[in-house]
This record gives C-alpha cells, structure tokens and sequence, in this order.
C-alpha cells in the first residue's frame, strides 16, 4: 500500500495520536522533522499554527496539507509519526516500508535562518536548558527586545514551546538575529570540545600554548596601526568595520569578525587560505590585531589552539633561508623547551592551527606558484615559504588569513583561497562610535560629530578609518579651522601636517602663522626624500642608518611621523623606522613631488603612468627616473597602488586652494608647470578610456564599463578641485550608459563622481551596483543626479534615510526615471518615500525593489501611488515578503495600468488568493505581457492549473 493511501486509510488514527493525549507536544514534534526534512516550507508552518485554533484543526490541517504534496511527503509523515510516538501509540498504526531520511537529514543550509529549519528538532532539544542565556545573547545583539522575551517566556508555555516560539520570533527577525543565536548554540558546545583538543596537548605544549598567548595578547593590547601618536587601548578604541563577501551572495547578509574563519561565504572547501581585502585604511590591520587579542583571551577562534601572527613587513626583511620550524619560532614566540615535540604536534593536528600573515601587499615580492616547497624542515627563502603556505603546498590543513589591499592580489592567488572577504570600513554608526571613543570628553566628541554632520564631504572621508581617526586627532584644527573644513582627502593631511607642527610651538605662542609650511621645509623635504626613494623600492621599514644619509634628525623623528618598528629581527644592533601610516608616507613623497625644484621632470608623468602600466599587466613599476639617483632601477619596485595614492596627493596640493601656502616654499612657475603636467597626465588618462569604448551592437545602447583606474583619475581631477578640469573631463564622453560595477565606489569616490559627472553633456544611465555606497554616498551622488536618468545602486548597503534623501532631489531632476534598488537594507517604511516620487514624477519608467523587505504595507503604498501612472512600464519586487494582500493591491494597478509591460514578484508569499486576483486584472487588461511568479506559496497543482488559465503568467 502507498503512502499516501496509508495516511488516507489511518486518517482516523493518525489524528487520534496527535491529540488524544491533550497537548500539542506530538504535533510540534511531527513539524520540527517536517520542517527538518524540507518536506514542508516556513509558510506550510505558519498555515497550520498561524491561528489560536483547536488542536484538533491544525493536526486535520497538516494531514491534508502533506497529502496533497504527494507520496513521498506522506511516506516521510509516516516516518515522522514512528520517530515520534511512543511504543503504546504505534500498536495498531502501520507506517508503510522504511524509508531512509538521511538524505534530507543532511541537506546543507546555506543560510542562518535555513540552519534553524535543518536542525530545529535537535535544537529543540539543546535550548531547552538555555532558553534564558539564548535571549539574554538576542538582547544583547540588539535582535530582540524584552517584549519579545515577555512573549517567548509566557508561563502557559512548556520549556519545549517557549523554546518553539523563541525559534519562531527569530525566524520573523531576520538572518541577523538566527546568526546570533547559532553563535551562542556554537559557544555552548565549544567547553567541551575545547576540553578534548586540549588533552591532546603535552605538558610543554600546554606551556607554549600559554606563552604564546601571553605574547599575542600583549602585542594586541594597544592599538598598533598608529602607534607612534598615543598608547590607545584596542578595547576602548576599537570600532567594527563593514565586512562582505567578494563574491555576490544575497542570502548573506552581514558577517561578524568571528565569519572571517568561519564557513560563512566558503567558495573552495579545498582551500585553506582566506584573503582579508581592502583599500588602504580601510582597517584590515586593526581587524586582525583584534582577532589576535579575542583568541588569547579564549573568547574567539575557540577550537584554534595555536596562532601564529606574521608581519609581511617584517618577512620583507628576512634574508635568511629558514625552515618553516624556524620560521614560526623565530617569527612569533620561542618555545622555551620541548620544540622537536612541539613542532611535531603541529605537524600532527594542522586544524588546531592558524596562520595570519598582514600586509601581503607590502611583501617585496609577487605571489608566485611556480616554486614547490613542501617540506616542513627544510630550510627556504621566505617568500618560498610564504606563498606555498598560501596555496597548501606547505602545512596544508593549517587555516590562514592574509590582509593586502585588493590590486595586489592576483588570479594565481585567487584559485588558492577559500574566500574573499572585503572590509570596507565604518558605517555612519561606526563613525559615530569611533569619534566618541576617541574622547573622553562627551562635549568634545559631539562638536566634532557635529562639524562631520556639517559637512557631508568631510563625512564621507570619515568613511575610511585612517581619515577618521586623522580627523579626531586633529579636532582642534577642525572645528577652529578659519578657511572651512576639510573637503579633499589632501585637506585631510594638510590638516594633520599642521597638527604635528603644532604641537611643536610653545604653548604661550598657540598657534601656528600663515607661513607655517615655510618654516618647517627642511624637515618636511628631508622626511618626503625619504618616503619618495623608499616607496621606489617598495620599501616601508628602513634602517636608522638611511635616514641619517637623508639628514634626518632626531628632532625630525620625535615630531611623530615616523615610528620606531620594534619586532624586526634583525633590529638588535640598528633601529628600524616606518611611516606612522602608508598614506602618509605617500603623502610626504607627493609634498617632496610638488616642493622640490631640483627633481626630475619625468617625476609626474612616471606617477601618472602607473595607469595604463596597471592596463598592460604590470602590477609594478619603477620610480627610478623620478628620483635623481645613480645605478640601475629595481625592476621590482614601486607598487602601483601607492604611486596612484602619491599622484592623488601631487593632483590636491597642486590645487589652487593650496597655491598661498605653497608659494611660500615654491616658485610660482615651477608650481604651474606642473599643475599643467598633471592636467595634461589627467586629459590623457580620460581620453584612453574614451577611446577603449567599443562601438555599440546595432539595438544596443552606447556603453562604457569604466575600470578603477577610471575612478582613480575622477578623484584625482576632485582633488584639484578645479571646476574647468571637471567639465573639459567629460565633455567629449558621449555614452548612455556608465557603469561602474565592482569598483570599490564608497562616499569617498561617489563625492568625486558627483564633482565630475554633473558636467557630463547628456543624461547618463549610472550603474553602481556592488559597491558600498551607503546612505551618505547617497547623499554625495545627489549633486550629479539631474544628469541620471537611471540609477543602479544593487547591493549597496542603502536604507530608508538614504531613499528619503534621493526623492527629496530625484523630484526636481527632470531626466531621473529610472531606480534600481536589488539588494539593500529597504524597509516598507521607505515606501512612502518612493510613492512621493512616483506621484510627483509622472515620466517615471522603472523601478526594481528586488531583496528588500517591504511587505504587503510598502506594496500596497506604491501600489496606490501608481495607479494614475502613464509612464511606467517595469515593476519590480522580487524577494520582498510581499503576501496575497500586497498582490491583490498590484492587481488593481495591473487593472488600471495603460503603460506597465512587466511585473515581477518572484521568491514572495503570494498564495492562491493573492494570483486570482492577478489574474482577474489581467482579463481587463492586455498591455501587460508578464507576470512573474516564481517561488511563492503554490503547490505544483496550483502552478499548473494557474498557468493554464493565464498564459502570460510565469511560474
């Protein structure tokens, strides 16, 4: 007999087992396996307990529900019902020939929220015990609040159902909060697990692991990155970054600095390697250096057992060939005794263990595969060593984390990671909580967050965390600054320049005279010498020895700008020294650029070339023509990144903002010659992108796909500051589309654009998607917005502030009639945003809304707002937990609609009703051509009859 004739036939006692016993404990049992297996979706779940009905309906509902979903539902019913019941309530029941579940047991989440469906049953089980420590953790996160715990804590609840409804209300709230509550089922298993890997260790492995802590966690306890300028500790300081995933993936959402290790976002299981990327101070260093202080106090990284931190800087430097045993003893902590047994434990448990290398980027040499090394006692050179750690040639199994800057990191070393991981700095939350860190005075803190508040340029910049911590250092230049605030990121570093003078006048003079720049030039010369022949070589420690050769004092060194490096190896017998920061460094090599008049001419155009040098597949190029020194040029010198950083800060000092105070150090010739190097290096630049424009296919529109180097040349023309620049930039740009996808855009870059773009000829389609544009990059685009007439901004980290601020422009813009929003952090409280806008724009042509969560309340307000329409032809609203209600509301504008062609509503809680109603629309209609349907709250036989009825819906 087949199973869905056995459920048919025991119908009777099926249900008498479900409810004799008065409670519905069986019931729910039944629906966690269910759930487990797949076998039925959340919403099949909310259909049968969504009312405060009998027992008796629900169970009569989740019978008729399974049935109708065919055999195998029902078989795998039966077998819910034989793991469920005790041996007296089977007597009597038949549940048909075994059936094995291991296969939907074993189904892999891909998500949070998905794991809680997977595992719900054992986790039932496990929270039973812990139901007040899980939602202290939810509370604490931010996740719930104590009316939801008043709820899940209902004293008519048995443990097992408030654990249900605890699961239940985290469901509703979103991946956020189902990934903190499997972080804390996660720390609830670590004790124990933790107590059997440490069994394994040795009595002299026990007391390495304990001297390695002690020295990680003394190395991390203060704040390093800025070292030279104030002993912070990293607790007080530290401020949590924007972290995402390299690659697309929607159902991820965010991720914490515990994912960095963790299997969030894992592309190659068979890696071992995870890249940690992102422009430079971006906060990839702090981000490790916290990880390195959370592992020695045991709160994170629980199942690693030994941490071995590395500086690339420092392995730069190490000349000699070592072992990989020498290596990690010599690098990170030396063992005390027992190195042969503690070697080989290493050795034996490479899971236990993890490497962290920072600064890849600023390694002097290529990542290459070409070389294998795989034996561990071998002597090597170090970048042997390195890069077949990297790829696993060496110690594979162990886990590692290496931080670079993304442009360093090339496709040979992209196939050897597990996954990407992007730090793209503070959010405005973050901001705000670094700058009140930073002080321990409250009113200082809220007049500096005012002055960012104030302007929205220098709150972009804020963005990025070497600049945000610039601007807090120097908030007595900011907020007492009598020529306005800070707009360029030049600014930004004229302002911190003056700052370390400052320091230097005696307190009775109190500030420094206009001529400032002028009365410091020898020091600032001396020490941009050595940044610019420092950066030829991509060399970024340098002996006390080669400062003394550039006629560094030690007064130079006590101003703050170069910092003593402790930990290099061979620094016993002479002090090593390093830029407090590379964009720093590189600003001291763009003042010594633009100061000195003896350099050579090439000096400019070699900056500017790294460009198109980045085109012809050179990641490197040499500054040696720049720099007026004998001998041949190292052919494995300057990094492109730090040249284009370097001619950033050439482009805003040769500004004429900052013409008065570099005059006083400069001849006025010289300096507009090479304002007109640049000029003439920038139109160059503009032009070979124009030109790369492949003509359009017949029916296509003219497009152009611009590369970072692109961006990196708007920023620099923003830099100058120099409207004329701006507009001869675009004048001869004659594209209908501009796409700048994947290109690192943030508030930064999107200040730049807007300064440029709003010269542009003719209305441009500006595609953003996939970068982290945000709310106030948002705000910096709206100066350009009348040229758009769409905006793409998918995947961009934009909330409902950040929609509020693009209708309150994007209804004067006469041209603006397209919106794409995939992706964000959209609510249906944005909605009315968007109803204003289509109300008041009646050219509007198309909007997609799609992975956002504006429901049936949002659909419903734009549903009204576009009723009198006779524009639009494109709705879109994928993924937005729009139900039957929302749908009904659709249809009376597919009724009424004289333009609308395309309606999409894929992956929704649209039921039968919601469709019917749809459907009835579209009688009276015949200018829509589809309705997309995909994924919402149908069975199979629905689909077909559906589809049947109406040929221009698409399931």
């Amino acid at each position: 007999m087949s199973g869905q004739q056995l459920v048919l036939k025991q119908r009777a006692e099926l249900l008498g087992a479900l409810c004799c016993g008065g409670t519905a404990e069986p019931l729910d049992c039944v629906l966690d396996l269910l759930l487990s297996w797949g076998i039925l979706i959340w919403e099949d779940y909310q259909i049968i307990q969504g009312s405060a009905r009998p027992l008796c309906s629900n169970a009569r509902d989740l019978l008729d529900l399974v049935y109708g979903k065919g055999e195998e539902a029902c078989c795998l019913l039966l077998a819910a019902f034989e793991q469920v019941l005790p041996e007296a309530q089977k007597a009597g029941l038949y549940f048909g020939k075994a059936i094995s579940v291991g296969s939907y047991a074993k189904w892999t989440p891909s998500t949070s929220s998905q794991a809680l469906l997977t595992d719900r049953p054992a986790l039932v089980r496990k929270l039973r015990d812990h139901i007040d420590g899980a939602l202290d953790a939810l509370l604490e996160a931010g996740c719930f609040i104590s009316k939801d715990c008043d709820e899940v804590l209902l004293p008519v609840y048995t443990p097992s159902q408030k654990v249900r409804k605890l699961l239940d209300q985290v469901r509703y709230r979103g991946e956020g909060a189902a990934h903190v509550l499997l972080q804390y089922l996660q720390y609830l298993d670590v004790p124990s697990q933790l107590i059997e890997k440490e069994k394994q260790l040795s009595g002299e492995c026990l007391l390495y692991q304990k001297k390695l802590r002690s020295s990680v966690s003394a190395q991390s306890h203060f704040l390093s990155t800025y070292g030279g300028t104030g002993r912070f500790s990293l607790d007080d300081i530290f401020t949590e970054c924007i972290l995402q995933l390299a690659h697309d993936n929607r159902e991820i959402t965010s991720l914490g600095l515990e994912d960095v290790v963790g299997l969030a976002g894992t592309l190659n299981e068979e890696a071992d390697t995870v890249l940690v990327s992102g422009e430079a101070g971006t906060g990839k260093s702090t981000l490790l250096q916290r990880l390195h202080q959370l592992w020695a106090r045991g709160v994170l990284l629980r199942d690693i057992l030994l941490l071995f931190p590395f500086s690339c800087r420092k392995l730069s430097a190490e000349q000699r060939m070592l072992s990989l045993k020498e290596l990690l003893f010599l690098h990170c902590c030396w063992p005390d005794r027992g190195q042969d047994e503690l070697f080989q434990f290493i050795l034996d448990h490479p899971h236990l263990v993890l490497f962290t290398f920072d600064g890849l980027d600023e390694f002097k040499q290529n990542f290459t595969d070409e070389e294998r090394h795989c034996s561990p006692t071998q002597q090597a050179p170090v970048p042997m060593l390195l890069f077949n750690l990297l790829q696993g040639t060496l110690m594979k199994g162990v886990k590692k984390v290496v931080t670079s800057r993304p442009q360093a990191v090339g496709p040979a070393l992209k196939r050897y990671l597990r996954k990407e991981v992007l730090v793209k700095g503070f959010s405005p939350v973050g901001i705000d909580c670094f700058v009140r860190k930073h002080y321990n005075d409250a009113t200082t803190a809220c007049r500096v967050i005012e002055s960012l508040q104030a302007n929205t340029a220098l709150l972009g910049l804020c963005h990025i965390p070497v600049f945000c911590w610039i601007v807090s250092k120097c908030y007595k230049e900011l907020l007492g600054c009598g020529e306005g605030s800070p707009q360029t990121i030049t600014d930004v570093y004229l302002m911190v320049l003056q700052h370390f003078f400052q320091r230097r006048v005696p307190q009775e003079q109190r500030a420094l005279g206009k001529g400032w720049l002028q009365e410091h030039l020898d020091t600032v010369m001396r020490l941009g010498q050595v940044a610019l022949e420092s950066l030829e070589s991509s060399c970024y420690v340098f002996p006390e020895g080669e400062l003394q050769k550039c006629g560094i004092t030690e007064q130079d060194v006590n101003l703050g700008f170069l910092i003593h490096c402790k930990d290099l190896s061979d620094s016993i017998d002479c002090k090593h020294y390093e830029f407090l920061h590379i964009t720093l460094q590189c600003f001291f090599a763009a003042v010594h650029v633009v100061l000195n008049n003896n350099s050579n001419r090439s000096v400019i155009p070699k900056l500017f070339q790294s460009e198109c040098r980045q085109h012809s597949g050179l990641t490197r190029v040499c500054l040696g023509h720049c720099i007026d020194r004998p001998g041949e040029a190292d052919p494995n010198a300057a990094e492109t990144p730090n040249l284009q950083i370097t001619a950033k800060f050439v482009s805003g000092l040769l500004s004429h903002r900052h013409r008065g105070l570099l005059l006083q150090s400069c001849s006025a010739a010289s300096l507009e010659w090479k304002s007109k190097q640049v000029l003439k290096c920038l139109s160059k630049g503009m032009q070979r992108h124009f030109k790369s424009i492949p003509r359009p296919v017949e029916g296509e529109k003219k497009s152009m796909h611009a590369m970072p180097s692109f961006v990196w040349l708007i920023t620099c023309i923003y830099e100058m500051q120099e409207n004329a620049i701006a507009k001869d930039a675009v004048a001869k740009l004659e594209v209908e589309h501009l796409k700048l996808t994947y290109c690192n855009i943030g508030p930064v870059e999107c200040t730049a654009l807007a300064y440029v773009l709003r010269h542009l000829p003719k209305p441009v389609g500006l595609q953003l998607d996939n970068n982290t544009v945000g709310d106030v990059g948002v705000e910096q685009l709206l100066p350009c917005l009348h040229i758009c007439h769409s905006l793409y901004l998918r995947n961009n980290n934009v909330s409902d502030e950040g929609i509020r601020k693009l209708v309150e422009k994007g209804v004067h813009c006469e041209s603006f009639q397209k919106l794409a929003l995939f992706n964000n952090k959209l609510t249906d409280d944005c909605t009315k945003y968007i109803a204003s806008l289509l109300k008041t724009k009646k050219n509007f042509l198309s909007l997609r809304l799609w992975g956002n969560k504006i429901g049936d309340k949002g659909t419903e307000a734009l549903a009204d707002a576009l009723k009198d329409s006779t524009s639009l032809i494109w709705l879109s609203l994928v993924d937005n937990g729009v139900g039957s209600a929302g749908a009904c509301a659709l249809a009376e504008l597919v009724k009424r609609s004289t333009t609308l062609t395309e309606l999409w509503l894929n992956q929704n809680n649209i039921g039968r009703d919601g469709v019917e109603s749809i459907i009835h629309a579209l009688e009276e209609n015949s200018i829509v051509k589809e309705v997309w349907l995909r994924g919402n709250n149908l069975s199979c036989e629905e689909v077909e009859e559906l589809s049947q009825r109406e040929s221009r819906l698409t399931f």
